[in-house]
């Protein structure tokens, strides 16, 4: 890892809005860990880290100190990653949350498969349509999200991308807002501002582990189930405070979450995996990396295709475990 990499941190939160307040329980348990006496985790060997992901960071949300990076600092595309910058946008414009909006026909073309379940000229409240986004990655609600800011798609897209230079992601750019198009694309290290940002927001943790969901529609009505893209969210031995998952053919299976890991909050960010399982197999491999010293190892098809992508996208290898 470069010395070029900025520190991760949690800004002082006291006389932020609403909607930005971290719940009580997660802000007392970072100052708890902060506070705790010789509380870090040991170094640890990155070679011994198998991971089948072509980009990876991993972060200590409550020191800011990088634990891990694999080609962190090379961009990639992301998928559905982008929405999560996207129901930031939508947080930080005020818009209510409870109006109702029309479903619509897009007005653009998708890049890719845009199939939704949503029935045109129906109606959902935009709270709604920003928890599907997140938790079940539903495209045309990202979309619409966009569509019907105030001043208009074009301007949202703007103010993703003026939110991520304000958040230091200098070498993330977005096109849309649903990741359907390759052109939207980050760095992993970048993505871990994005996800310790996004943190601040109760509602964005709330809505991206909503394990499932039934939306209640108007005009006509009915109603739709929606589960989350996230495994680990059903998976007891796991606590998930924060998800987003992503995938496009373009950018492979790509896995952002916040989790706490020997008791402390830790950001994993996972770009460009082989297969549905692969990014959630290589967060079991870091959380026992960090809790063991055990890498594990990375099944033949996964590894082949971490191989032949980082030939393709990375001129050397690059696995970087840093010093607390």
């Amino acid at each position: 890892m470069s010395a070029s990499h900025s520190r991760i941190t949690v800004q002082n939160i006291g006389n932020l809005p609403e909607r930005r307040v971290m719940s009580a329980g997660w802000w007392l348990a970072i100052l708890m860990v902060c506070s705790s006496a010789g509380a870090g985790f040991d170094q640890r060997d990155a070679t011994a880290l198998a991971l089948a992901s072509v980009h990876a960071h991993v972060v200590a949300l409550d020191t800011g100190e990088t634990l891990y990076a694999k080609h962190a600092e090379t961009a990639a595309p992301i998928a559905s990653i982008t929405k999560l910058m996207t129901a930031l946008v939508v947080l930080e414009s005020a818009a209510d949350l409870d109006e109702w909006l029309p479903i619509v026909e897009r007005d653009r073309a998708a890049p890719a498969n845009a199939w939704s379940r949503l029935r045109i000229g129906s109606e959902a409240r935009r709270r709604d349509l920003l928890r599907i986004a997140l938790m079940s990655s539903e495209n045309l609600a990202a979309h619409l999200l966009g569509r019907h800011h105030p001043d208009g798609y074009a301007a949202f897209v703007a103010t993703m991308n003026e939110r991520a230079r304000e958040l230091g992601m200098t070498a993330t750019r977005f096109v849309d807002t649903t990741g359907l198009s390759s052109d939207n694309t980050s760095t992993a290290a970048d993505l871990t501002h994005l996800l310790a940002e996004s943190w601040k927001y109760p509602l964005l943790r709330e809505y991206s582990v909503t394990t499932n969901f039934q939306v209640q529609f108007r005009n006509p009505s009915y109603s739709l189930p929606y589960g989350n893209t996230n495994r680990l969210t059903r998976n007891g031995r796991w606590d998930v405070g924060l998800s987003k998952t992503g995938y496009l053919n373009a950018a492979g299976r790509c896995l952002v979450m916040i989790t706490e890991i020997d008791s402390r909050p830790v950001a994993v960010v996972l770009l460009n995996s082989f297969g549905t399982h692969t990014p959630l197999g290589d967060a079991g491999r870091i959380r026992r990396w960090l809790e063991t010293g055990d890498g594990g190892r990375i099944a033949g098809p996964a590894l082949e295709y971490e191989r032949s992508q980082v030939a393709a996208c990375c001129s050397a290898p690059e696995q970087v475990a840093v010093e607390e």
